[in-house]
């Protein structure tokens, strides 16, 4: 990308510091796990800095400053109107989430998801001895659709619905229409809604998510931990104008010790919010630019892999039915056979089975590295598979 103002193209060592996405496993290329391998925006680092200089790091309270810093972000950016009254402090999008499933719904509920989603999403909910419903997105000519029928008819059996917008792996944005209709059925159905909207800010330039109205059975999650790769500092916020539903949260969050403040987020979340809008715009291009490399590539040096369309997260979903691989099995040969490390589709449910999830959130060197042992794998499987027979 050319005339950036900041540093998207260095390739930076994560080894040595305790980093999920490199150190877990022994791969030489990890894409799979949603943080970005980008340096965090100049004001954040130096408001951790500035923090970090004073010498004491005890328990921390949230501070007005956070909740309107994030109060600020949705009204200059979304028009959404948000009150610090209607607003409780998490360490997390899940653990706001698996306290909320705990204290609004009972052991042995269904809750409601759309597959192919967010892997954690089913171990959060049986994990607390409840049960997954699905309502699996139709996928025709490329592109994902709500089977708003199904939808109706399994809402009738629930009590909560998990939301994921933008969709975490398809990257779609929902539309307005589409958020009316869920809307308007979980109205019928009295069902409570939770929306993550975690990737919310990861979009192509020129294009907006969609907010969840703020309804009274809405629960909206919101973080920057995605947006600005500050996940490691474990901080976001419950909103709902539902003043009784929050209360319950806020006491359910509050036994769980999931409502306490990590010494370093506050000052992170505001550097965030409130002075790093630019770095935002140009990460945007960045990962456009990204998006278009893949999707060239794809095209003419591997056309038997698919680019799922989306205008929304670092996240690709790849189409790789045309294998006729199980995902698991693809994956694991990608990383044996290339080192590098893919999400496999089946992770977000039965319906994913015939796609990998690829982080492009790296810059540019990376990112062609990882393409060309995408497409070397790919050919030995190929080959493997020919001398067996199997193709």
């Amino acid at each position: 990308m050319k005339n950036t103002r900041y540093d998207f193209e260095s390739v930076i060592d994560r080894t040595g510091t305790n980093s999920l996405k490199w150190e877990l496993f022994d791969d030489d290329l990890p894409m799979w796990v949603a943080d970005m391998d980008f340096r965090v925006a100049p004001a954040i680092e130096k408001a951790i800095s500035n923090r970090a200089r004073h010498p004491v790091y005890g328990y921390t309270i949230v501070p007005d400053e956070l909740f309107e810093a994030y109060i600020g972000w949705w009204e200059r950016r979304y028009c959404l109107d948000m009150s610090r009254d209607d607003m409780a402090y998490s360490i997390g999008v899940m653990p706001s989430i698996s306290s909320m499933i705990r204290c609004l719904t009972d052991v042995g509920d269904e809750i409601l998801i759309q597959s192919p989603v967010y892997h954690v999403f089913y171990y959060v909910i049986e994990d607390n001895d409840r049960k997954v419903l699905e309502n699996e997105l139709v996928y025709e000519n490329g592109e994902y659709k709500i089977d708003f029928d199904g939808l109706d008819e399994k809402l009738s059996k629930v009590g909560m619905m998990i939301l994921c917008n933008p969709h975490n792996p398809i990257g779609k944005i929902w539309s307005r229409d589409e958020l009316d209709r869920i809307s308007d059925l979980c109205m019928k159905h009295d069902v409570i809604l939770i929306s993550d909207e975690i990737h919310c800010d990861l979009t192509d330039p020129g294009v907006k998510y969609n907010p969840f109205k703020s309804e009274d059975n809405v629960i909206r999650c919101l973080s920057p931990s995605k947006s600005f790769n500050i996940a490691g500092f474990q901080s976001s916020v419950v909103h709902t104008k539902n003043g009784e539903l929050l209360e319950r949260i806020k006491k359910q969050m509050h036994v769980d010790n999931s409502d306490s403040c990590n010494v370093f987020a506050t000052s992170a979340v505001i550097a965030a919010y409130d002075e790093s809008e630019d770095w935002l715009e140009e990460l945007r291009e960045v990962l456009y630019e990204n998006k278009q490399i893949v999707k060239e590539f794809m095209a003419n040096e591997l056309p038997v892999v698919k680019l799922v369309e989306c205008d929304a997260t670092y996240l690709l979903w790849l189409d790789c039915s045309a294998l006729n691989v199980p995902s698991k099995v693809l994956s694991e040969f990608l990383r044996q056979n290339q080192g590098l490390f893919l999400s496999a589709g089946s992770d977000f449910g039965q319906n994913g089975d015939s796609f990998l999830r690829m982080n492009i959130a790296c810059p540019q060197e990376l990112l062609n590295e990882g393409l060309l042992k995408l497409k070397s794998g790919v050919i030995a499987l190929n080959n493997i598979n020919r001398l067996s027979g199997n193709i």
